[in-house]
């Protein structure tokens, strides 16, 4: 019960940081409607496979854009703070979900857009949707995990973008393979084993999250 509100409460607090700076909604926001509209007056016309891959590249680098900040924007007095009050495990578990809602947000609002601009509709769009989402949550959970690591050491976006590339890119091809599926419309049945797949990859970062972050925090 203790934990449950202490999440809460660090949630909570997170998202009022978040409403009155609004950096990480507002600078992701824009860093994709400008690289959407500019992808748009560079290619104009461009088939499903292209349209499907550009669209991953620019959620990759959004999600890097809002995630990093998690931890590397925290000053040390206010780790301390936290230190002080909550428990590791609370902690990153509230990370990791106000990352999760801030990520599907950006991803629903960045897929609306992108079919928009594009006039181009999946196939199988609940299908796309539900791809978007585990995507979405894939890159919530790692680049949360790889932006603890990274504060604890000097030069931390340097050293987060060293870590976190062996770990996306397996993330990424999934993702892709699997709204490829949607794109050309296949039977949901055959996209099983990349959803499942998807699914374990997320609970082993976050069991390896929760495992590891008590004792890089009391670092």
């Amino acid at each position: 019960m203790l934990l449950l509100n202490q999440v809460k409460y660090l949630i909570r607090k997170e998202l009022l940081l978040e409403w009155r700076s609004k950096y990480a909604l507002n600078g992701v926001l824009l860093y994709v409607v400008s690289t959407v509209f500019v992808c748009f007056l560079s290619f104009i016309s461009i088939d499903k496979i292209t349209w499907n891959a550009l669209f991953w590249i620019i959620m990759l680098f959004a999600s890097i854009n809002a995630v990093s900040k998690s931890f590397l924007q925290e000053s040390k007095g206010r780790q301390l703070y936290i230190y002080t009050l909550a428990s590791p495990i609370a902690l990153i578990i509230s990370k990791t979900v106000y990352n999760v809602m801030l990520m599907m947000l950006l991803t629903l609002i960045a897929l609306a857009f992108y079919t928009l601009v594009f006039d181009y509709v999946p196939a199988d769009l609940g299908l796309y949707i539900v791809a978007t989402i585990l995507g979405s949550l894939s890159f919530s959970t790692i680049f949360t995990m790889v932006s603890a690591i990274a504060s604890k050491a000097g030069n931390g976006g340097m050293l987060m973008a060293i870590l976190s590339f062996p770990l996306i890119i397996p993330v990424l091809i999934v993702l892709i393979k699997l709204t490829k599926n949607a794109i050309d419309g296949l039977d949901r049945s055959v996209s099983y084993d990349e959803i499942g797949l998807l699914l374990v990859i997320n609970a082993l970062v976050m069991a390896v999250s929760l495992l590891l972050f008590p004792s890089l925090w009391r670092d």
